[in-house]
């Protein structure tokens, strides 16, 4: 047997020396020429106030090219049917891994869409009802309430060795949804006197439903018809001319020489408005939604979505509704209990999968829960869990601020979870704001020094203690801690909330004073959202302004989504004398060439489609002409290339001083966003830049109560401190403000917190403090009050 004698250490092999993601020249968005080192297989975190450009880096390059990359692998083929991804504008990207995205976008608010269906569990449930439910009913399919009931029978005509033979065949297909919400859970009842005003006709314009005017394409439609007269007043029709019209089933009709498709106006609005989930509407829909239709629960499912035979199979007497309805803890030891040899495969599976919402700190939802009501933090969280036991290493796991949405309680397990990956031989990259989590990296990059184009430079690379003391604005405030308010302020009057029973809470009754800044505090699914979103409707004196995302095109921008565009088009109208459509890129002042975008798209198939600069309008998207006009002495495209700061000064005196555009300006300037361009596109804004945004615009509303979900979400430790400052100044201009928040520096800084709790799910919905920041410091009674307590250093 060979043994070795030198005491050398053995040389590195060449495959072990590629530990570090290389990224030179990045240029995406507001990165300037980045050149960065980052270490494999250990935990490195981006930090840098909003804006400054960490998911440009992280996202935008780095798993942007890796699954470009990974996409290139397969067939010209298989691409057709996959996302073309454009090369990220960088000059050298080496060492990458394959990147796996655990991004913040919420889950698809499509009504027929749970956290079970999105997560496999109850794929997993079906089969295991479909095999040992009793009475046995069907397939997996029998159970799915996405599934229909459908028979029927015929002959079939097939070729048979030269021969033409007819056959009779009949097909059933047993599914498990409820043949009367259609498996949506709920009902529709329309109240018809906000369809049409019955003492008009057709002709006089009596629909008024959006969007079905009489001048448009559905005019058309109902007055040629011929299924009604269109000169008579509706209260004059005949049962069937009333059916026809609200009911009738698809129907080819001609009219002026068009071949056009009749449907009743109720299949209609269900089909262009209902099969959407509401909150995704554009607002006037939303709101003649909410007007016009009541949705209540299926009287004959009970919500459960599911037939009755799918709800008559049974294992230790709990049906699949039952199981779905169980909060996702209680399920698991159900699971735990079932004892089936025959499907230990799929039960260990499953029981896999739960026990991962347990430990990820969900175990509080239900998988029917429909996935379009998650948190931001929730969403992101339950696309976690689909990675939590695999086997795969040496994979770059990115993730985007995965403490949303979490109580301090909740961020240490999150923390375990990141270190887990790592520790399988992973490459963990995270955008994060939260000290407690930026505190575990081993690798720390800080980008800035500010937002926007006062951004994308790296600051800093190395450790957390390097950081500490390296001067840059995370480095300054990295320790800050807001101390407990002395004195607060004394509240007005009082917002009564009697019997609150909203998913979890247990009959809540709690007074919240008004006048004052309230804070809501609890752990993740204690309650918070259901008790303020669920007894403070949005309406007369209350703005909600909860976590929804922005939508918008390449064509929105700041100036748009805020309506900021609409005085500068006025002012630059009247100014020369001109129509103000001119001043829209979107409409009469659009450069023909490149339809008002800029730049002209040409689609390549399957490789990324290529964006030049158009050369009619060199990327300024308006006519020539239209530049000729002037205000103050700057055309439009000189004035959205503005930053907010800019345009504040320019509208604010002299000749082109326009007091609607500078009070917008002035919101903007007020939530931090000074340094916007005014025509930058929307989607090119991060998380943080886009919750202000958000915040500015509802602050023009006319309220007395402003309700904010977990408005630091995003956030920089710098940028909290402006935030406080505004809701400051909010509340003594005379405004109440109640904010639903997880933050320590929020609730040191409130007159007054309602803590609910202990637990999250039917171990939450209590009231468990009312009072002072000061106060629950010193009780320390709750999980809350403990974390608050070590925050301030109490």
């Amino acid at each position: 047997m060979a043994t070795r004698t030198d005491t050398q250490a053995p040389e590195q092999h060449l495959a072990d020396s590629h530990d570090l993601i290389r990224v030179h020249g990045a240029r995406v968005n507001n990165l300037k020429d980045v050149s960065i080192e980052i270490p494999k297989r250990r935990l490195t975190v981006f930090t840098g106030v909003s804006g400054s450009g960490k998911s440009s880096l992280v996202f935008g390059t780095i798993a942007a090219e890796s699954q470009r990359l990974i996409n290139e692998t397969y067939s010209s083929f298989v691409q057709g049917f996959m996302p073309t991804l454009a090369r990220p504008e960088v000059d050298v990207l080496d060492g990458l891994t394959t990147a796996i995205i655990v991004d913040q976008q919420r889950m698809g608010a499509d009504p027929r869409s749970t956290v079970g269906t999105a997560t496999d569990a109850n794929a997993m449930l079906r089969i295991l009802f479909s095999r040992i439910g009793k009475p046995h009913i069907g397939s997996p399919q029998a159970f799915s309430f996405n599934v229909a009931s459908v028979s029927g029978a015929g002959a079939v005509t097939m070729e048979r060795a030269g021969r033409t033979v007819k056959e009779r065949r009949e097909f059933s297909i047993t599914g498990g949804m409820c043949p009367r919400c259609e498996g949506r859970g709920s009902v529709t009842d329309f109240d018809l006197t906000q369809l049409y005003d019955d003492g008009k006709s057709i002709n006089e314009g009596a629909i008024t439903v959006p969007g079905y005017s009489v001048d448009g394409w559905y005019g058309r439609i109902f007055s040629g018809c011929g299924f009604f007269d269109p000169d008579k007043p509706i209260r004059k029709y005949t049962k069937r001319e009333l059916h026809d019209l609200l009911h009738k089933e698809p129907t080819k009709i001609k009219v002026d020489n068009i071949n056009l498709t009749y449907e009743g106006l109720i299949p209609k609005i269900q089909k262009s408005m209902l099969s959407k989930d509401v909150d995704a509407l554009q607002p006037h829909i939303r709101a003649f939604v909410e007007r016009a239709i009541t949705f209540t629960i299926c009287p004959e499912c009970d919500g459960t979505r599911l037939s009755e035979a799918a709800r008559s199979s049974k294992i230790k007497k709990i049906n699949i509704a039952d199981a779905c309805a169980m909060q996702i803890s209680d399920l698991a030891d159900w699971a735990r209990g079932l004892k089936e040899p025959s499907v230990a495969p799929l039960l260990a599976t499953l029981q896999q999968t739960l026990d991962s919402f347990v430990e990820i700190g969900l175990g509080y939802l239900s998988l029917d829960r429909p996935s379009g009501t998650l948190s931001g933090g929730e969403a992101q969280r339950v696309k976690m869990i689909r990675h939590l036991g695999s086997s795969l290493t040496d994979v770059t796991y990115v993730f985007d601020e995965p403490t949303a949405g979490l109580h301090p309680h909740d961020i240490q397990r999150m923390n375990d979870l990141l270190l887990r990956l790592r520790d399988k031989g992973n490459t963990v990259l995270v955008v994060e704001h939260k000290p407690e989590t930026i505190a575990i990296a081993d690798h720390v990059v800080d980008l800035g020094p500010g937002a926007g184009t006062g951004g994308g430079a790296v600051c800093f690379e190395g450790t957390v203690e390097g950081l500490r003391t390296g001067g840059t604005i995370t480095g300054r405030h990295f320790d800050d801690r807001t101390v407990v308010k002395e004195a607060v302020r004394k509240p007005t009057g009082t917002l009564e909330i009697r019997g609150a029973k909203a998913n979890n809470l247990r009959d809540v009754d709690v007074d919240v004073p008004l006048g004052v800044l309230a804070v809501i505090t609890g752990v993740a699914g204690s309650g918070k959202s259901s008790l303020v979103h669920g007894s403070i409707p949005a309406g007369e004196g209350v703005i909600s302004i909860d976590q929804g995302a922005i939508r918008g095109s390449r064509r929105s921008n700041p100036a748009t989504y805020t309506g900021l565009l609409e005085p500068i088009r006025k002012a630059f109208a009247k100014a020369n004398g001109v129509k103000p459509a001119l001043f829209s890129a979107n409409s009469a002042g659009a450069c023909p060439n490149c339809n008002g975008a800029g730049v002209i798209y040409t689609d390549l198939a399957m490789m990324a489609g290529v964006a030049t600069t158009c050369e009619e309008c060199e990327g300024k998207r308006f006519l020539a002409s239209v530049l000729e006009y002037h205000l103050g002495g700057r055309d439009i495209s000189e004035v959205l290339s503005m930053s907010v700061a800019e345009a504040e000064e320019f509208f604010g005196a002299g000749e082109a001083r326009t007091p609607a555009a500078h009070k917008i300006l002035e919101r903007l300037a007020d939530v931090g966003l000074g340094y916007l361009t005014l025509g930058q596109p929307l989607p090119t804004l991060s998380g943080g830049e886009r919750q202000r945004l958000k915040l500015a615009t509802h602050m023009s509303e006319k309220g007395g109560v402003y309700v904010l979900d977990e408005p630091t979400a995003g956030l920089h430790l710098a940028d909290v401190e402006q935030l406080l400052g505004l809701l400051d100044r909010l509340v003594d201009s005379g405004k109440s403000v109640i904010v639903v928040e997880h933050h320590q520096a929020v609730m040191a800084h409130a007159d007054w917190i309602i803590d609910l709790g202990p637990g999250a799910g039917h171990d939450g919905g209590r009231i468990v403090f009312e009072g002072t920041p000061a106060d629950l410091v010193a009780d320390r009674s709750t999980l809350t009050g403990e974390h608050l307590a070590a925050y301030v250093g109490a």
